[in-house]
């Protein structure tokens, strides 16, 4: 991708990632139920991640734009996909897609934060009411003080770490893209990840059926599909332009959760999520509004 596109083209770019990640997250869900061990589910989705954007090269016959400008610096990013990746999957055993979505959900409201720690950015009263906002509606949609049995402290620590490994991902790749093509970010990240999860695995890896081979090649695909699609935006548009996207999720998301599960959300999820989009929305559009003036 060395030619400029187009803020409209690369926010396309940013909701076909998130739609990409939504499915992804979806098979890492179902693959759950097969019992996989975590660290072959992750080294399986790195393999199939890196195979699948080198055939994309090979097809187009740009090899390069998979070679890391700086290979240091695109390993000790890539080792926060692997954090996040492993998190997700964890996460997604024990809580439900749309639960998950709105726990992640947090990670545009931690990038505010971050900014204003690492950059300067100065957080005003109204974002910090919608920062609030944001916290709030976490709190109504895990109601800890319920006490009920759905509400899984495990799923949702891992949440929490795949918030923090996002959030400093996004802004890290932000500045990546500036000398990396999006194709070799996505590409290290499935090859540290398959290397590393495929250590923890060992070289007796549990035998896979058909159908669950099936569904690791489908889930690496789709994360291949997501991650690529995810490096174009930021490369093409600011990060507050991605960020406001990334609530596409939680419609996409309780989309899927019905139509495969058959599972409605409670009226806590749904205040929640309801207060986490507003807060969100206002943050992202405020931030996108700021760099317009500028």
């Amino acid at each position: 991708m060395t030619n400029r596109i187009s803020d409209f083209t690369a926010i396309l770019f940013a909701v076909a990632g998130f739609t990409f990640w939504v499915l992804g997250d979806s098979t890492i869900q179902w693959i759950g139920r097969f019992g996989l061990p975590p660290q072959e589910v992750v080294a399986c989705m790195g393999l199939f991640m890196a195979a699948t954007l080198a055939l994309q090269a090979l097809v187009r016959g740009n090899l390069r734009s998979l070679r890391p400008r700086s290979l240091v610096r695109q390993s000790l990013r890539a080792l926060l996909d692997l954090g996040n990746n492993f998190c997700v999957v964890i996460a997604l055993r024990h809580l439900s897609l749309t639960l998950f979505y709105i726990l992640i959900f947090t990670s545009p409201l931690t990038i505010a934060i971050l900014s204003s720690c690492f950059l300067g950015e100065r957080i005003g009263r109204r974002k910090a009411l919608a920062l609030l906002t944001g916290f709030a509606g976490v709190l109504i949609a895990v109601a800890p003080w319920s006490g009920a049995p759905h509400i899984d402290f495990t799923g949702c620590a891992s949440c929490l770490v795949c918030v923090a490994c996002f959030s400093v991902n996004i802004v890290w790749s932000r500045v990546l893209t500036r000398t990396e093509p999006p194709q070799s970010l996505a590409f290290c990240s499935g090859v540290v990840t398959a290397l590393a999860a495929g250590a923890l695995t060992g070289l007796h890896p549990r035998p896979l059926t058909p159908t669950l081979a099936l569904a690791l090649v489908l889930m690496g695909v789709f994360c291949a599909a997501g991650t690529l699609s995810f490096y174009v935006a930021v490369k093409h548009t600011s990060a507050s332009n991605v960020s406001q996207y990334h609530y596409t999720q939680l419609p996409t998301g309780a989309l899927v959760t019905w139509l495969v599960w058959r599972a409605l959300p409670s009226a806590n999820t749904i205040a929640g999520g309801a207060l986490i989009l507003g807060s969100g929305l206002f943050i992202a559009l405020s931030a996108r509004h700021a760099a317009q003036s500028a």
